[in-house]
């Protein structure tokens, strides 16, 4: 069974930092980029950070470039997002997604898993 389960949202104080995690199972961790979107209320779904299947290439959207930091560790199958200096924006349910293949790309068709979602809160 594939399990892509997202973890370590909460509620913080804008400035505050949270880091989520993104654990895989039931696939070829190795064979997928992997992404994070997020969604808040009342918003569409977009894209906020990948990661190839190299780690060699990282993106970000232009609202969290150097605040939000993606890695990701094979030998665990784990994904992770740094999220630092939090702002009340960023508050919204975050999600991460695998998509085969070499590279990310920031269209969420073209997914093939799909976490959960943890929620991530920030307060002004």
């Amino acid at each position: 069974e594939v399990q892509l389960q997202a973890s370590g949202g909460g509620l913080v104080q804008a400035g505050r930092s949270l880091r989520l995690s993104c654990a895989a199972s039931g696939f070829t961790f190795d064979d997928y980029a992997i992404g994070w979107f997020r969604q808040a209320p009342g918003k569409e779904r977009e894209g906020v950070s990948c990661i190839d299947r190299s780690l060699d290439s990282q993106y970000y959207i232009g609202r969290v470039k150097g605040r939000f930091t993606i890695s990701r560790d094979n030998a665990k199958n784990t994904v992770y997002l740094q999220m630092n200096s939090l702002q009340p924006e960023d508050t919204a349910v975050y999600y991460c997604a695998a998509v085969s293949g070499w590279l990310c790309t920031d269209h969420d068709f073209e997914y093939d898993y799909w976490g959960s979602g943890t929620q991530v809160t920030v307060s002004s």
